[in-house]
């Protein structure tokens, strides 16, 4: 493509933006190698762990926040923050449900043990919650746990994106 003053591709112009880019590039390119250059005297070069993006769109986290408020929101707290002694058993012999939001444990468990709690419950364990398997497809649960899981801070999201990406690989 040739730039804007000339019809040489080559021209100066595109050669002063061209250049400072391949170095650049160069550059970053070999500082990110990984390689310790310092090979014997200690140093030791830390890998950083992967970032993970989160799958779900606006239109899907939209969608599970509407289904949330529809089936979960009067145990869990409309914006997912749990009952407010969910850490304590109640007299019923059951603890309250817990908060979604990342400042409960929800974050402790892979993806596929979210999707069977939301499908199954747990009154089979114990606990209080019905299954929703048969309001809720499993778009709408994947829905429902792009919704909440958008409510953790990042570095939430990624320490249990690291787990769930483990749990998959056993």
């Amino acid at each position: 493509m040739p730039c804007f003053s000339c019809e040489n591709f080559l021209c100066r112009k595109a050669m002063t933006r061209i250049v400072p880019l391949a170095i650049t590039a160069l550059i970053l390119t070999a500082c990110g190698s990984g390689e310790d250059n310092n090979s014997g005297k200690g140093n030791v070069t830390t890998k950083e762990p992967p970032r993970f993006q989160r799958s779900a769109d606006f239109a899907m986290v939209n969608k599970g926040h509407n289904l949330y408020q529809k089936h979960c929101g009067a145990c869990h707290g409309s914006e997912g923050q749990g009952a407010p002694n969910w850490q304590q058993v109640g007299p019923d012999g059951n603890y309250p449900p817990p908060p979604l939001n990342g400042t409960g444990h929800a974050w402790h468990h892979p993806r596929a043990a979210l999707v069977r709690t939301i499908k199954h419950g747990t009154i089979a364990i114990g606990g209080k919650m019905p299954g929703w398997d048969d309001k809720l497809s499993d778009e709408d649960i994947a829905s429902v746990i792009a919704w909440f899981q958008s409510r953790w801070p990042d570095e939430l999201y990624q320490a249990w994106a690291r787990m769930d990406q483990q749990s998959r690989q056993k």
